[in-house]
């Protein structure tokens, strides 16, 4: 055999054993070369080898993680407005602090905001007038008989319900001698807001920083936000107040009730206030004025308290004084006497309170706390009397 046969002899034997058959090759992939080394990512994530694209690997976690943790401070709770639970909890005020009461009896609590309502023509701009008044260090320091401690900030006061008519509200309350005063502190915004403040909540802050205010009135709810009666505008609104409650200033808005309760009956607690429920339920305190519109006499319900349930009374709504004052309200020492060997029972209490003929289980609750807080203060004492309590007087006391 010639030699040149003899090695192509021999090569046919080695390529059959498969010895040293030629390794697979590496397959095409996005991000890769045919060699299985990486080649530069290529635009808009297009594979320029003609595969169909692939993923990448996912990344790293531990690296992932290392990269978000560079520039992140030790306490992640330095980024956020968070207070530990404990501070939370235990290191509020005692009490309950105050714009406008004192103690238990709070009509407006700091923190938190007040609404006055009630239908037109019944004092709601003349009670905010006189609380305005009061905050402004312009008169006496209490407004319906409860302090209303004087600030040193600035108020603004959006009177946008009506302007014309809230100016002669407000210029029987003040005096020519309070004009530098009021150009220095009173910041008044006359006419409907710049937008509608449930399609831009955090308007009212910026308007109550910008301006410097301490305080913020807003006359009246239906005129800064549109379509009160939805829940998704209720809300916003709310959204609203809040961002300038968190910024540590206080309000008090205005808002009207329905014309007439359910089944015509007349208007009496928070149930018959236009709109969402919303609009209530994010307040801290709700007043409610009742009767009819230009009453001399107005009822003065605290529908919604903080702490104790103030009132309820009966004011004198003065429009040519621009002012009111509590003219009666139940003394429930006096019913208590009057009743003598009887004593006074809390559905009797209710009766008289609510104007009632039948109160409510939460009516007659609420007279039994007014019962015992004067038993707690030594005013009453109370007997079992056939299954009920029944309060006499003691004969001292406060009263």
């Amino acid at each position: 055999m010639e030699p040149a046969d003899k090695l192509a002899a021999q090569g046919k034997v080695i390529a059959k054993s498969g010895k040293y058959a030629p390794k697979a090759p590496v397959p095409k992939r996005n991000g890769h070369d045919g060699n299985g080394q990486l080649r530069a990512a290529p635009p808009n994530g297009v594979d320029t080898c003609g595969n169909e694209p692939v993923d990448d690997p996912p990344p790293d976690p531990e690296e992932q993680q290392s990269s978000a943790d560079q520039g992140r401070p030790a306490d992640p709770r330095a980024t956020w407005e968070v207070v530990d639970g404990g501070s939370f909890i235990f290191d509020q005020p005692q009490g309950v602090p105050a714009v406008w009461g004192k103690g238990t009896d709070v009509l407006w609590p700091e923190g938190e905001s007040l609404m006055i309502a009630g239908q037109q023509g019944l004092g709601k701009t003349t009670l905010m007038g006189q609380l305005v008044r009061a905050l402004l260090g312009l008169s006496d320091v209490e407004v319906l008989g409860l302090p209303v401690p004087p600030i040193d900030g600035r108020i603004l006061y959006l009177a946008m319900d009506r302007p014309r008519q809230i100016a002669r509200s407000l210029i029987r309350q003040f005096r020519v001698k309070d004009r530098p005063l009021l150009e220095e502190r009173l910041i008044v915004w006359p006419g409907p807001p710049s937008a509608d403040i449930a399609k831009r909540p955090e308007l009212l802050l910026t308007m109550a920083r910008d301006l410097d205010a301490q305080v913020v009135f807003v006359d009246s709810v239906k005129d800064a936000a549109l379509g009160l009666s939805s829940d998704e505008v209720g809300a916003a609104y709310n959204r609203a107040r809040q961002y300038v409650i968190a910024d540590g200033r206080q309000l008090c808005d205005s808002h009207h009730t329905v014309k007439r309760g359910p089944n015509g009956a007349a208007v009496k607690d928070i149930n018959d206030i236009y709109g969402s429920a919303w609009l209530t339920n994010g307040c801290g305190s709700v007043v409610l004025l009742t009767g009819e519109p230009g009453d001399p006499i107005v009822g003065f319900r605290h529908v919604k308290a903080p702490v104790n349930e103030v009132g309820p009374w009966q004011l004198l709504h003065d429009s040519v004084a621009g002012e009111l004052r509590v003219e009666a309200e139940i003394n429930l020492v006096d019913l208590v006497k009057a009743k003598g060997v009887d004593g006074l029972t809390a559905r009797d209490a209710a009766i008289a309170l609510f104007e009632a003929s039948q109160p409510s289980r939460a009516q007659k609750e609420k007279a039994r706390r007014k019962l015992d807080k004067l038993k707690a203060d030594g005013v009453l004492t109370v007997e079992e009397r056939d299954g009920r309590s029944a309060y006499f007087f003691a004969g001292e006391g406060k009263q």
